[in-house]
């Protein structure tokens, strides 16, 4: 089962590499992570998503809270919330094959933000099934390189997951 995290952390050097360090160490997965600051520029929020049961996640949850840098860890049902993953595809786009790929961008709302020649960087967003559904019809003319953001998530509706200016202290 995988399970989303949302982890608020102290915007400083070195905090990522100390929360890749603890799930090394543990010996947990890490599906997809992507980090980036927050409203607040002394602090970034990272969007972990892990493999594991509910006494993994919880043991997750557990280790993150013992460091330092860490301020709040949350988590966040996918009922509940909004997810989204960015990809950059570049795929070879010869002259023959160009209308055909725009139109399959087109059926997924993606965006054409480059082309060349010989090929055409195409952007999309949405959840995984999306993304790898588009993937595997680009992927017969052939993918020159491929770039996923990993996914970001938030809550729906009022409830926030933000720092307390009593948490931070």
């Amino acid at each position: 089962m995988k399970t989303i995290l949302s982890v608020l952390v102290e915007n400083h050097p070195g905090v990522l590499s100390r929360v890749a360090g603890l799930f090394s160490r543990r010996g947990f997965n890490i599906d997809s992570l992507a980090v980036g600051t927050t409203e607040n520029p002394e602090i970034s929020r990272m969007t972990i998503v892990v493999e594991g049961d509910e006494y993994i996640v919880e043991q997750v949850k557990k280790q993150l809270n013992k460091l330092v840098d860490v301020i709040k860890v949350s988590k966040i049902s996918s009922d509940d919330s909004v997810s989204r993953e960015l990809v950059l595809i570049k795929v070879d786009a010869e002259p023959k094959n160009r209308s055909e790929i725009i139109q399959i961008a087109e059926i997924f709302r993606a965006n054409i933000v480059d082309v060349s020649r010989r090929s055409m960087i195409i952007e999309l967003t949405g959840d995984k099934d999306k993304i790898n559904a588009f993937e595997e019809l680009v992927r017969p003319f052939g993918i020159k390189e491929l770039v996923r953001t990993g996914l970001i998530a938030m809550n729906r509706g009022p409830k926030t997951i933000k720092v307390d200016e009593e948490e931070k202290d």
